[in-house]
């Protein structure tokens, strides 16, 4: 069924046309995630469709009631049913200080009991732990109608899209599939791309060796022999010169050949980036970051009770866990190095938060950038290249760029710092995709300590090699990757599920057991019950344990 249909859209912001769409149709059946880098319209197109905002040009008609879910706007409706509130472990009535994934839920389940037809949503994961992101993509699986979503969580589009819209230059492009599929495509244009460029430039090269090799023969001929005579010169003249004329004309043909070659531009490529850190500035400590005894509460809220960890030399440690069980708290007391953890002497760390207070708003990026760095500014030029801030963007003052892109400045100034410990808290928040796996690659690549915190599954998959977690007020590190941490996970919980079905039914023959014991009938052997019962008992036991 038809939901959305528009024709000829364009959107200006001043001069700039930001979206210049000729055509588009959505469907009941789709489920489309829009990709494309930070201030390439995104948000702007899903609010034209949602008739949330004029297009300059062009229409927009939609069929049946949506819903919009936004981490930075209140819901539509306040009050939703008693029902659909419980199946979201929420209250019915909003409420500004609910916390960031309780917010999300709300909005969801409006769109949800207002029986839309379709949703739109716009960085939903945003700001929720890894529970509450595997909640939504629940619940959104389940709903049975369109779906418009704008997320850099790749698992999340992974899970939820049957179609990609990527944004570039104002134009769109659809690839149906998830966002692997999509990304699978476009790393097979830029390698068709590629191939044709050097097949090109191997055919240039071949034809312009064929003219040189005839320039070559054409020089080569020579005048008649002094010693000929004048019929002789006369016919030896009349043969070169036709020779000479034949291969100019092939040059002549072969110029033409290259000038009628369909030119292909020369790919960009792209550097990697790596990070070398100067020998003097090595850790050797076998430990870096050691925890004993850590207590830790605010008024009756107890965040650890006789915590310890240890973090060793280059580990890459993700720090996950359900928002509000301590993981910025953590952060923070190894920062302001509180009693009982200790850091490395030696150690400078590299610290990036959310509030991105590093940066000066009055400097441009590459002022900000070049301020701390010790590296040459052509590094810090490439670096901020990848992260796609290139040419004369970089000369943009701060307070001009939007969220994402101060995220990624933020990024770029920490790493470049003389550090040799980094720390991040959610460095994934607010930014495209194409710099997300820019900054996954470098992390991939750094060869010191690193800690991070991050809801971001592929992100904490393809970066950390142990992960920690926050549980009953203790710190526990699993040295492992995450899909080897959450196998284990699994495999723990069915141990328990197993365990807990065996208590069931054993506490159920003992039940039997001790009936018979004190009610005993004729065909009972009271020491056979007797040992059954000790058995049990001491089975249980175990289970219990």
């Amino acid at each position: 069924m038809l939901l959305i249909e528009c024709n000829k859209i364009k959107k200006y912001f001043g001069d700039r046309l930001i979206l210049d769409i000729e055509k588009l149709r959505i469907y009941s059946e789709d489920r489309i995630g829009i990709v494309g880098i930070n201030g390439a319209g995104k948000t702007t197109l899903i609010n034209i469709l949602s008739k949330r905002l004029e297009s300059d040009e062009g229409w927009v008609k939609s069929y049946g009631k949506h819903g919009y879910i936004s981490q930075l706007e209140s819901p539509d409706n306040n009050i939703i049913s008693a029902e659909i509130a419980s199946k979201f472990g929420i209250e019915s009535n909003w409420n500004d200080k609910m916390s960031g994934g309780e917010k999300t839920r709300f909005k969801l389940a409006g769109a949800l009991d207002n029986k839309s037809a379709i949703i739109f949503a716009d960085e939903p994961t945003s700001n929720l732990d890894i529970e509450g992101i595997e909640l939504l993509e629940e619940k959104l699986s389940d709903y049975n109608g369109g779906l418009i979503l704008i997320s850099h969580d790749r698992n999340f589009l992974d899970k939820l899209c049957n179609k990609i819209i990527e944004i570039e230059n104002g134009k769109i492009e659809i690839y149906n599939g998830n966002y692997s599929f999509y990304r699978n495509q476009k790393n097979q244009e830029k390698e068709r791309v590629r191939f044709e460029y050097e097949e090109y430039i191997k055919e240039k090269k071949r034809l312009e060796e064929v003219i040189k090799e005839k320039k070559q023969k054409s020089k080569s001929i020579k005048r008649a022999p002094k010693r000929m005579g004048n019929s002789e010169a006369r016919l030896h003249k009349m043969g070169g010169q036709k020779a000479k004329a034949n291969l100019d004309r092939a040059v002549k043909n072969v110029k033409k050949r290259i000038e009628n070659l369909e030119t292909k531009e020369k790919p960009i490529g792209q550097s990697g980036i790596k990070l070398d850190i100067m020998d003097s500035n090595k850790l050797h400590s076998k430990i870096i970051i050691e925890g004993k005894n850590i207590n830790k509460k605010f008024e009756e809220k107890i965040i650890f009770k006789n915590a310890e960890f240890n973090i060793y030399n280059n580990a890459k440690i993700a720090l996950i866990g359900p928002n509000g069980c301590g993981k910025t708290t953590l952060i923070n007391m190894i920062l302001n190095n509180e009693n009982n953890i200790k850091v490395a002497k030696g150690a400078k760390i590299g610290y990036f938060s959310q509030d991105m207070n590093i940066l000066k708003n009055n400097l441009s990026i590459i002022e900000n950038v070049m301020e701390s760095s010790i590296y040459p500014e052509s590094f810090a030029r490439l670096l901020l290249a990848r992260l796609l801030f290139k040419g004369e963007t970089i000369y943009k003052k701060i307070d001009v760029l939007s969220g994402g892109e101060r995220v990624k400045v933020s990024f770029a100034k920490i790493l470049l710092q003389d550090i040799n410990l980094l720390i991040l808290d959610e460095p994934t928040n607010y930014i495209d995709i194409n710099a997300l796996e820019v900054i996954e690659e470098t992390l991939k690549e750094y060869d010191r300590t690193l800690l991070f915190v991050s809801h971001d599954r592929k992100f904490v998959e393809a970066v950390a090699n142990q992960i920690m977690t926050i549980e009953d007020k203790k710190i526990k590190i699993f040295m492992g990757t995450y899909k080897e941490y959450l196998s284990r996970k699994n495999n723990l919980n069915r141990n328990k599920e197993d365990r807990a079905t065996k208590i069931i039914l054993l506490e159920n023959r003992l039940s039997e057991v001790i009936g018979k014991l004190s009610m005993p009938a004729k065909q009972n052997d009271l020491e056979i019950l007797n040992e059954e019962y000790n058995e049990i008992v001491e089975e249980l036991k175990r289970l219990k344990n």
